[in-house]
């Protein structure tokens, strides 16, 4: 059984998509591969088969080796839900909340349940590829690290150093990270590989070469700025740029502090005829906007009142009054309605809080989670959808509401107004599905070029499987990974 863990010098230098793409490449080269984050901090989650909840990134991960996500994957999930707080998942279900003074200690006894799910998915593959956590160069997180050295050195896991060429100053975060760490970690670290280059690479090759002088590791290779990564899900980071076609319809999606989910908008993007604008803090929702999505949130309540703090509720009367269409998703779906309570202090302080009043729903919060694949179809046109559903609490429609949704089971979901402007529903990724984005794309008086996100994902995946391929030494890859 071969496994390689894949570290960064920083956050966000794109241990992700070269996780992905490593999967797919080798899982195309006939091994059995299967992803493995010990620790992932992010809202971005999405339901495993069998139940329970995993982070976006690795469920990606397991689409790229082709098999169905699986808790193993990521036994422990981090979902920031204040500032100083985070709800902890364990094996898919929630285990409890941490403070952030309690960080570097609270992490450690879970260690014991991701080395289980480490060893499960190593009984069943040839290959495990590890994605770390922000980066073994925080020495001030290394007590109670389970993520990344605190990971590699107990399970004997060889590491790969990545390095963002793109931020800057590659070849001291490189060299930097060996000297800030202690010996027995460096150790652990038998190469590295240069990430996210643009231009000509004879330019770096001096640069390149010094890394090897400088740490004395294996250089694998430069990976160039890869355009097909943009067709692949954010596995936290907002988008910056608009996607889409610039001359669209413009849908607005507040940016909330506690934003979750906020792939939920990527087959949108994809559409020729959309215009996807994220409005920061700070800035009106546009007068133009066709469409308003108030997006998930992993603290309704807080986010709500920022929400009101911004403004944006004026903004979004507004918007109703000159015949814009509004959608509201999961988190969104609950501030839509006429209150939200939490008795139970599940998001903070216990009270009933007054929402936005324009559905006719009331919602509960409990400590139950749902976490749920689902489908059916939609009213009244019977259009077919497929998503998930991860929340907790219920949303029970008032007297006069009109369901928007029909589940595979017969249940109703969400809710839409009177005048069918106003809608909300439980369903993440519901634009997925190329009849039901047609059939909200020609609500707003534009067409859908078709696309199926399922497949234009496995698409971008082989593209990078392919630049890796072309790129990196793939034999050195494996040779480390057999070290073990």
């Amino acid at each position: 059984m071969s496994v390689v863990m894949l570290q960064g010098t920083g956050s966000d230098v794109g241990k992700s998509v070269l996780v992905a793409g490593l999967c797919r490449l080798f899982t195309n080269r006939g091994l059995a591969v299967r992803p493995f984050k010990p620790q992932n901090m992010s809202n971005n989650a999405a339901p495993a088969a069998g139940g329970g909840e995993i982070g976006r990134a690795q469920a990606l991960q397991a689409q790229a080796c082709r098999v169905q996500p699986h808790t193993d994957m990521n036994p422990v999930l981090l979902k920031p839900q204040a500032d100083l707080e985070a709800q902890v998942i364990v094996q898919g279900q929630v285990y409890g909340r941490m403070r952030a003074k309690d960080f570097n200690t609270g992490r450690l006894p879970l260690f014991d349940l991701v080395m289980q799910s480490f060893e499960r998915l190593r009984s069943e593959s040839d290959l495990v590829i590890v994605e770390g956590a922000g980066s073994p160069a925080e020495i001030n997180l290394r007590s109670g690290d389970i993520a990344n050295m605190g990971f590699a050195r107990p399970a004997a896991v060889p590491v790969i150093l990545v390095g963002d060429i793109d931020r800057g100053g590659v070849i001291a975060s490189l060299a930097g990270t060996k000297t800030v760490l202690d010996p027995k970690d460096a150790a652990m670290i038998k190469g590295f590989l240069i990430n996210k280059f643009r231009g000509d690479q004879m330019l770096f090759r001096n640069g390149y070469k010094a890394i090897e002088e400088l740490t004395g590791w294996r250089g694998l290779g430069i990976v160039p700025w890869i355009a097909a990564a943009r067709s692949l899900p954010e596995e936290d980071a907002i988008p910056a740029d608009m996607k889409g076609g610039e001359d669209g319809v413009t849908v607005a999606v507040p940016l909330l502090p506690h934003i979750s989910n906020h792939d939920d908008f990527d087959a949108l993007e994809a559409e020729t005829s959309v215009r996807i604008i994220r409005v920061p803090p700070g800035q009106v929702l546009p007068g133009n906007a066709k469409l308003i999505i108030l997006p998930g949130s992993k603290s309704t309540i807080s986010d709500l009142a920022f929400f009101r703090s911004q403004g944006w509720d004026l903004d979004l009367a507004s918007h109703i009054r000159r015949g814009g269409y509004v959608l509201g998703l999961c988190g969104g779906y609950q501030m839509l309605g006429k209150t939200i309570a939490d008795s139970l202090g599940v998001e903070g302080e216990p009270g009933v809080f007054a929402g936005l009043g324009l559905l006719p729903v009331n919602t509960v919060l409990d400590t139950a989670k749902r976490v749920t694949e689902v489908n059916g179809i939609s009213l009244p046109d019977r259009t077919p959808f497929r998503g998930y559903e991860i929340h907790c609490g219920r949303t029970e429609p008032d007297f006069g509401a009109i369901p928007l949704l029909q589940l595979s089971n017969g249940d109703l979901e969400g809710t839409v107004s009177q005048n069918g402007r106003v809608a909300g529903c439980y369903i993440h990724r519901l634009f997925d599905d190329p009849k039901q984005r047609a059939r909200w794309l020609a609500l707003l008086g534009a067409a859908s070029d078709g696309i199926d996100q399922t497949a234009k994902i496995d698409e971008a995946l082989d593209a990078v499987a392919d630049v890796l391929a072309a790129c990196l030494d793939i034999e050195g890859i494996l040779d480390i990974a057999s070290e073990i």
